[in-house]
């Protein structure tokens, strides 16, 4: 079941995000806000406390720009999965807003054993054209390799010698799936047994980017102080499922240039889930 052809600078559609209030406070409990202590990030789980004006986690972005996709061919849905994703804040989030979403296929690199399609979305305002958001994610589909294209870029930088500046364990709830895919991600491989077996998976893993949403946040309370405003971008790619009740920990390294590096762990085997991850400053 092949690629569509000619993928490469191919454009989707056009397409229109509206969000409210209440979709980004569902997001922030989605990746794990409030769950250790409810009384914790109450900026960005609560409309009505004295004293807070409610704020939009940066990765939100990626729920934005999600319907920004392009049809990838004919392939076979159970054998991909999420490889990489960046998120670019251009500004801070508004918590409630409308954005006019395109979508272009900027890179199909042959893996050999699969191919790896890399998508780029743009996110501005839909009233007055204001860039909100940049995101790049690529999706790796097995069996779809061999096909001559080139094979890719160089990888990513090695994380920083030395033992990180700060390591920040968390654990996902055991219908963390259940909750996240209310934030419009409706994929079967994190719900349903049976289509989970047919891509490989003994049961249902977590969505990518719930791990990536709570490691984003963790590293915006610990780096950034809590404040959307001085979360530029960030980036990692993933490398192993994680499974819903899984424990995992985050290791920070920082930077003079006020961002950090960082890589998330899964505590029960120590297997690398989210690597060579980069966390920028506005």
């Amino acid at each position: 079941m092949p690629l569509a052809p000619d993928l490469l600078g191919t454009r989707g559609e056009p397409a229109e995000f509206a969000w409210t209030r209440d979709d980004v406070l569902l997001y922030a409990l989605a990746v794990g806000a409030g769950q250790e202590d409810p009384l914790d990030e109450l900026a960005f789980t609560t409309d009505n406390t004295e004293g807070l004006a409610t704020l939009a986690l940066p990765t939100y972005a990626a729920i934005v720009t999600r319907g920004g996709g392009v049809p990838l061919g004919d392939i076979d849905h159970t054998k991909l999965v999420h490889a990489e994703q960046s998120v670019r804040l251009h500004a801070p989030l508004p918590v409630e807003g409308r954005a006019r979403v395109s979508a272009q296929v900027t890179g199909v690199y042959d893996k050999g054993s699969g191919a790896l399609v890399e998508t780029t979305c743009e996110a501005v305002d839909a009233t007055t054209g204001a860039p909100l958001a940049t995101t790049v994610g690529s999706a790796f589909i097995r069996g779809e390799g061999g096909f001559g294209g080139p094979r890719g870029g160089a990888q990513a930088p090695p994380l920083p010698d030395g033992p990180p500046d700060h390591r920040i364990p968390f654990t996902t709830a055991p219908n963390q799936a259940l909750v996240y895919r209310l934030t419009g991600d409706r994929n079967p491989l994190h719900t349903d047994p049976a289509f989970a077996a047919r891509g490989g998976f003994d049961r249902p893993i977590l969505h990518g980017m719930c791990t990536y949403g709570f490691t984003a946040r963790i590293l915006l309370r610990t780096v950034c102080e809590g404040d959307p405003a001085r979360f530029g971008a960030i980036d990692g790619r993933f490398t192993a499922p994680v499974y819903p009740g899984d424990r995992l920990t985050v290791s920070i390294w920082r930077d003079e240039t006020g961002g950090a590096a960082f890589r998330t762990t899964r505590d029960s085997d120590g297997a690398v889930v989210l690597d060579r991850g980069l966390l920028k400053a506005a």
